[in-house]
């Protein structure tokens, strides 16, 4: 064989732990496997669930013909879905009246979440320059690679106390507080923390943001579970809504999924908005023409179908009713699950503590299992999760809840 000749300077990278995790599972013929590692929506019976809101619009779109439904839209993507998805995020309660809010805010559709977060690590990254990012430790993996692709050194507060199983706002606070310089991106989880399933509380959030306008950070929400994690849009969004209309002299972002909070998974429904401070509104308009640019120099504009579908939904009332309550019934699964778990393993006596899987909120689980026992369960029992121990609740049912209630007691047992 002959030497290849590239000019190319590259080395291998290591695969995506979740979806090589989801390919091992897909191969194994195991009859009682158990995957809790890719972060979707699956019912009690381990299947998707295309949201029933989501099939009535499907149809009505069909009966509607759109003729242009395949044609381009605008560079910052569908326009009248760029409003519905701003007045979702922001809802603008508080002090200032609509119109001064909405002129906030700029607005451009994305390639999902992940699309949301690159633009905005890109567009701060050439605009803003920060000295650094600060990323929770943990976080979503997908972050680092995020900002490192970006260019923007990356840093981390703590956020996981690892002892107790909770949330390290005294760390976190006192990180921020004595090594966070003036212009610094501090990048937030909106809800539904993943991968620990640990949020603040509203003082905490309150206390946050006193942080970030006294030192003046930057705030980048990132918001993946808006409705999922509590059934409640408004609850969700509460802390993003805060820092909003409370800290009116800061500027800040979002970035906007609609991937699990309307089972969109595949269609990649984003958006990102940029949120002006309230002496600088005039500047709105040259974000956006400045996102655009970025967009335009990489996929030129956001996919149609998908946000078709969001804002055939949160256009009629009837079916933005229906979706509430699709929300409520995956969020009311997800929480029955943390409770069956919990209650299986406490039936069981399992060595440890097992609280935290009832007080985390949303899809995942840290579940305080260590790389070791993650191993020992996929090995010996077929149940698939993250070496961190992040478990995906989704893939729990009252099929399986005690067989992997069990598999757990018995890797913590043999290991002791």
């Amino acid at each position: 064989m002959s030497n290849i000749d590239t000019r190319l300077n590259v080395s291998p990278v290591p695969p995506d732990e979740i979806f090589a995790l989801n390919g091992a599972y897909a191969v194994d013929p195991h009859p009682q496997k158990v995957s809790l590692g890719v972060g979707v929506y699956r019912t009690d019976d381990g299947k998707p669930w295309p949201l029933p809101v989501v099939q009535k619009a499907e149809k009505a779109l069909v009966v509607d013909d759109d003729l242009f439904r395949h044609e381009y839209t605008a560079i910052e993507g569908d326009v009248p879905f760029l409003g519905i998805a701003r007045d979702l995020m922001f809802g603008f309660e508080g002090k200032q009246s609509e119109e001064d809010a909405k002129a906030r805010i700029g607005s451009v559709q994305t390639v999902a979440g992940t699309g949301a977060n690159h633009l905005g690590a890109l567009f701060l990254a050439h605009h803003m320059k920060p000295t650094n990012v600060w990323l929770s430790n943990p976080s979503w993996a997908n972050h680092q690679t995020i900002w490192e692709l970006a260019g923007v050194p990356r840093k981390t507060y703590p956020y996981y106390h690892a002892a107790t199983r909770s949330f390290d706002f005294e760390g976190m606070m006192s990180s921020l507080e004595s090594e966070a310089q003036e212009g610094d991106v501090v990048l937030l989880h909106a809800c539904a923390h993943n991968p620990t399933g640990l949020d603040p509380n509203k003082e905490q959030w309150v206390a946050i943001a006193d942080l970030c306008e006294r030192k003046k950070l930057f705030p980048f929400f990132d918001s993946a579970y808006q409705g999922f994690a509590s059934g409640s849009v408004e609850e969700d969004a509460w802390a993003v809504r805060y820092f909003f209309n409370n800290k009116p002299d800061m500027e800040m972002c979002v970035a906007q999924s609609f991937s699990k909070n309307f089972g969109l998974y595949g269609q990649r429904v984003g958006a990102f908005h940029y949120c002006t401070n309230r002496a600088s509104v005039s500047i709105r308009d040259v974000v956006v023409n400045n996102l655009c640019h970025l967009i335009r120099g990489e996929f030129s504009m956001g996919p149609r179908v998908g946000c078709t579908i969001v804002k055939k939904v949160l256009t009629s009332d009837e079916l933005t009713a229906d979706w509430h309550e699709d929300l409520k019934v995956m969020s009311s699964r997800i929480k029955a699950m943390r409770k069956a778990l919990y209650n299986e393993l406490v039936r069981l006596q399992t060595p440890g503590t097992w609280e935290h899987i009832i007080q985390q909120n949303g899809m995942f689980s840290y579940t305080g299992l260590t790389p070791k026992q993650v191993y020992a369960l996929k090995d010996k029992y077929h149940i698939y999760l993250l070496k961190s121990g992040r478990a995906s609740i989704s893939g729990l049912s009252q099929k399986n809840v005690a067989y992997v209630a069990q598999a757990i007691d018995d890797v913590i047992r043999n290991e002791n």
